[in-house]
């Protein structure tokens, strides 16, 4: 109970590093337009995260509780903007939680190899976090108009969004495409593989 409580506080205060870790990363209008640094970040954020109290309590799941938390207390956050009168879709909560589960299916799958979790489990957390947060920000609606109706107070002039064309790719059937297939192969085979140690037991 001490360990899960302990991610609780790390969490929250993990949450706080990442939306904060640049002006750009936690809101629509940069989290699209900045689709690259905000992918590198939020993997970068989750994997580490995740993979030390993984192994900080050596039981598959914690990953998941982990993003969880983050989930909740940013859609806390998102509801605080929108109680200051921004609209809905001004504040893009980041899809943690798919990517978790696959951190935690490779910490299980590989008999809690410490190794693979980190090799395997990071470059799935790397392949599966952009394109789920793709698809997350296809449901958005139009970024860019939100982005110069509603400027944020703290935005320098230098950021402002100037990128109207910015995104196009990421409404490509074929960027999805290949991005789920790239995904989905690796923890198929992983379950292939555990599948196929159970049947020569």
């Amino acid at each position: 109970t001490t360990h899960y409580l302990f991610i609780v506080v790390v969490a929250v205060n993990s949450t706080l590093l990442t939306i904060n870790a640049g002006d750009y990363i936690f809101y629509t209008d940069w989290a699209w337009t900045s689709f690259v640094i905000f992918s590198i970040s939020q993997s970068t954020m989750l994997a580490v995260g995740a993979v030390y109290y993984l192994l900080f309590t050596g039981v598959p799941g914690t990953a998941t509780y982990y993003a969880t938390i983050m989930t909740i207390y940013t859609w806390v956050a998102k509801g605080a903007w929108f109680a200051l009168g921004y609209p809905y879709d001004f504040v893009a909560v980041p899809v943690w939680i798919p990517s978790a589960m696959l951190l935690d299916l490779t910490y299980w799958a590989t008999r809690r190899n410490k190794h693979m979790l980190i090799l395997v489990g990071g470059t799935l957390v790397g392949l599966s976090l952009p394109l789920f947060n793709m698809i997350n920000l296809l449901l958005v609606r139009d970024p860019l108009e939100v982005a110069f109706k509603y400027p944020r107070p703290t935005l320098p002039p230098y950021m402002t969004p100037i990128e109207p064309q910015v995104g196009k790719f990421y409404n490509s059937p074929v960027a999805l495409g290949a991005g789920a297939s790239a995904v989905l192969t690796v923890p198929i085979a992983a379950l292939g593989a555990k599948l196929n140690t159970w049947t020569y037991r």
